[in-house]
């Protein structure tokens, strides 16, 4: 791949100083001399580092899915500006990051974003093809995994912490939803190149509304998006999550509740 082809965009840059911002603000915050969660300086912290975070990996979410795809023989993401890491690109700004940071904030449930158009035709198999999809989930595990790491190993202040570890946390999550194999979700499109053309004509018809139905029984059904959260915290444990840090994290984030 030509260095030439991916040049993040200013934009992205943006969104990662007003991550890093959040992340310093919540890092001011003293939990000794005042509750953490009636402050609203650490609060605001928090909520900027989870919002600016997530922006950040829903960018990389598709720009994972892009890479892929050019390395992968589909040369035209290059051309439609999809390896620049800039949200505008991607198919619906609206879709891909106002929509689903609006669902986070509101329901705590981090929404995949738009997906790009890739040209599935150009791609040299349907391994690869697979793997431009699962690109995108595996980008969110890597970023869990990461930042649990970083939160394990690294001594910071508790509002940095407890931050870090709800972001994570979400990342995991959205791993687990886009994983599975639902019309429309990243795991239905790693097994769509496998399955027989009957199969994948009722895929693509059902792709639209899939995905719909399936967030609304995660917001409706308390005990559907529960085993959700079930397997998320199962996942995150397992590579070293601090889920009480987490929940804390959630708490002052979802600062309305």
């Amino acid at each position: 791949m030509q260095r030439s082809a991916v040049r993040p965009s200013p934009l992205f840059f943006l969104i990662l100083a007003v991550t890093v911002a959040g992340g310093l603000l919540a890092a001011f915050v003293d939990p000794v001399t005042q509750t953490f969660e009636r402050s609203p300086l650490g609060t605001l912290g928090v909520f900027v580092l989870v919002i600016g975070g997530w922006a950040l990996s829903l960018t990389l979410h598709e720009f994972g899915h892009a890479v892929v795809a050019y390395r992968g023989g589909d040369h035209e993401v290059a051309a439609k500006g999809y390896l620049t890491m800039d949200i505008r690109r991607y198919t619906d700004p609206v879709l891909s990051l106002v929509l689903p940071l609006i669902i986070l904030a509101i329901g705590g449930i981090p929404l995949p974003g738009g997906a790009v158009w890739i040209n599935r035709g150009a791609l040299r198999s349907r391994s690869v093809s697979s793997w431009v999809s699962l690109a995108g989930p595996l980008s969110n595990l890597a970023i869990g995994i990461v930042l649990t790491m970083v939160v394990a190993f690294v001594s910071m202040p508790v509002g940095l912490l407890v931050g870090l570890s709800y972001l994570a946390s979400l990342q995991i999550l959205a791993f687990v939803i886009n994983i599975l194999p639902v019309p429309g979700l990243d795991g239905y499109g790693a097994l769509e190149p496998y399955l027989s053309p009957q199969a994948r004509e009722f895929g693509m018809k059902a792709r639209p509304w899939a995905p719909l139905v399936l967030f609304a029984l995660i917001i409706a059904v308390p005990g559907f998006a529960q085993i959700l959260w079930d397997l998320t915290d199962t996942v995150f444990g397992a590579v070293g999550g601090n889920e009480t840090a987490a929940d804390l994290g959630q708490a002052v984030f979802m600062f309305w509740r």
